[in-house]
């Protein structure tokens, strides 16, 4: 699976993990930075990683910064991205079964290494369930269509 990756600062030491991991477990893993615990500031890197999942070019996208809201409010701004802030295991796996979510986003701060491997391997190894919630995905994919 193709994967982009990216972290501020404060997610930093936890993306460097989960960019390992995910190319030891044989994906393909864009990593956007940051490359360094220096400060900066999150747009800057998450907007570039949701954007190849909106434009189709990975498959999925993984971003973290301190607490996981501030790249999940960014990458909710792209067209085609459904972010999800996942705190455990059955978050990502109903984010992805109900809301085809197509991010996940992670607190650097509040997460294990052992945590965030876990919520990620749930996320990318769960499908979406279709049926009655692939009409409320369509409805959410229309608000972003300009009228």
């Amino acid at each position: 699976m193709k994967i982009a990756i990216a972290s501020d600062h404060a997610g930093f030491a936890l993306k460097s993990h989960l960019a390992a991991a995910l190319a030891a477990a044989g994906h393909d893993v864009a990593d956007l930075g940051t490359d360094g615990p220096d400060s900066v500031d999150y747009p800057q890197f998450a907007e570039p990683a949701a954007e190849l999942v909106g434009r189709g070019e990975v498959d999925r996208g993984v971003l973290v910064c301190g607490s996981g809201n501030g790249v999940a409010i960014v990458a909710n701004k792209v067209h085609g991205v459904r972010a999800v802030n996942a705190h455990d295991v059955e978050e990502a796996e109903m984010c992805r079964r109900h809301n085809d979510a197509n991010v996940v986003t992670l607190s650097g701060a509040r997460l294990t290494p052992d945590a965030a491997d876990a919520i990620v391997a749930a996320f990318l190894a769960t499908d979406f369930d279709g049926g009655r919630h692939a009409r409320r995905v369509n409805q959410i994919t229309a608000m972003e269509t300009p009228a």
